[in-house]
């Protein structure tokens, strides 16, 4: 199924570069009006909301507050808790998609990050929203706060 997130302000990647497909509007900032069309998970397409809601006229389509852009990577030891699984809940709550393999050397915490889709990466790496890429998408509000993490284009978290 096909997803279309939108929010106030759309970050394509933590440094603001511009699209990889498209002209740089304005000064490569936050863009306003754009979104992201997942499928699967993958992203099919990122561009101004109009254009991708004409295209694609039956698409399922989230708003978010905030500013909506890729998931963070996390390059530290994964946050204490009662069990893998919580660990890996609680770096999904602040909008982590990817964790570097120096820091899952238990096996059962490994499992956990398996189980819940986070990508395991031997470096660490900008994250972006790229076509064709992976649907992992974070939404932050103007304080800082995750709104919502999506991985592998599923709903992980949402604060209520």
């Amino acid at each position: 199924m096909r997803t279309l997130h939108t929010a106030p302000l759309l970050r394509l990647t933590r440094d603001d570069g511009p699209p990889p497909d498209r002209p740089a509007p304005g000064d490569g900032g936050p863009l306003s009006g754009w979104a992201v069309l997942v499928d699967g998970d993958r992203i099919e397409a990122v561009g101004p909301v109009g254009e991708l809601t004409q295209a694609y006229p039956a698409v399922r389509v989230r708003r978010w507050p905030g500013t909506l852009g890729p998931a963070l990577v996390h390059d530290g030891p994964l946050p204490p808790a009662a069990s893998p699984r919580e660990r890996v809940h609680a770096l999904l709550r602040v909008g982590v998609g990817a964790v570097l393999t120096a820091h899952l050397a238990d096996p059962a915490l490994r499992a956990a990050v398996a189980r819940n889709d986070v990508v395991v990466l031997d470096s660490a790496r900008p994250p972006a929203l790229t076509v064709g890429g992976r649907a992992d998408l974070a939404v932050f509000a103007d304080d800082g706060r995750c709104l919502a993490t999506v991985v592998a284009g599923r709903l992980v978290h949402r604060r209520t």
